[in-house]
């Protein structure tokens, strides 16, 4: 009998961690540091706040704009922080000649609201493209993320007509959040997982569709043990022409001190965006 009463009390303390698990997985996946409705980015002319208003909530943006772009560089940053920590560097851009556009999810910032489930996340990752895209129609864009940005990057890619679908760069990306679940938490079921990010979907679904296949660049840090290198090389090998690049000595959060790295992303960006 103790031994019955000692399984059940066993059984119900799991059942209670799943539980938990289920109900408050955002706080293990997102990070976010908020900001006062207040605060001020100090960023230059050519920086511009935007807002974009969606159910429940209201996003921020920051909006780099050159005089004449080359394009346009639409990011989706990690999962922790907020545009002060992001929306850096702005000279690497301004040399590059491109406009620069890059939002906070739900909770970051100064944007409002909670993330509430995947598809609303991907939903809202959706209302910025649209609140941006149509003023550079027919002019070159690359969609970049990093490390959660990238399965978001490619969620949406994978949405866009063939015409319309942008350069690809990706930095540090996930095959899949429930594979790196599955890596970090083995005693987890997958079906716990409400936000399972299938980059790895969304890069076969860019592999079948029609007409030409946009760029796409994977960089990874070849010592990055948050998501390792294999998670990169895999998604290369399914999108025909895709390239990766292993950043050696380099891991999941100070890619940016590499020079090469760096040079990566140029090249990358130049590539996509040259006048022809």
């Amino acid at each position: 009998m103790l031994l019955l009463r000692l399984l059940a009390a066993l059984l119900g303390l799991a059942a209670l961690a799943l539980a938990a698990l289920w109900w408050g997985q955002e706080r293990l996946i997102f990070q976010p540091t908020p900001l006062p409705a207040d605060h001020r980015f100090v960023l230059g002319d050519d920086v511009s706040e935007r807002w974009i208003d969606v159910p429940g909530a209201r996003l921020h943006a920051l909006h780099l704009r050159r005089p004449q772009p080359d394009g346009l560089v639409f990011y989706l940053h990690g999962n922790a922080g907020n545009l002060a920590s992001w929306f850096v560097d702005l000279d690497f851009w301004r040399s590059m000649n491109v406009d620069l556009f890059m939002v906070d999810y739900r909770g970051y910032g100064k944007s409002s609201g909670h993330i509430r489930s995947e598809a609303e996340l991907l939903a809202d990752v959706q209302a910025a493209w649209l609140a941006v895209a149509p003023a550079y129609a027919g002019r070159p864009v690359v969609l970049a993320g990093r490390s959660l940005g990238t399965g978001l990057a490619a969620r949406l890619a994978a949405t866009l007509p063939a015409a319309q679908r942008p350069a690809l760069l990706l930095v540090s990306p996930f095959r899949s959040l429930q594979a790196l679940a599955a890596a970090h938490y083995p005693l987890v079921p997958d079906a716990l997982l409400r936000y399972p990010l299938r980059t790895d979907l969304a890069f076969q679904a860019l592999a079948a569709a029609p007409g030409p296949q946009a760029p796409v660049v994977l960089l990874h840090g070849a010592n990055d043990t948050l998501i390792p290198p294999a998670h990169s090389k895999a998604l290369a090998a399914l999108v025909p022409g895709a390239q990766w690049q292993s950043i050696a000595g380099a891991g999941h959060n100070d890619l940016q001190d590499f020079p090469v790295y760096m040079d990566a992303v140029r090249q990358a960006v130049r590539s996509a965006v040259a006048p022809r």
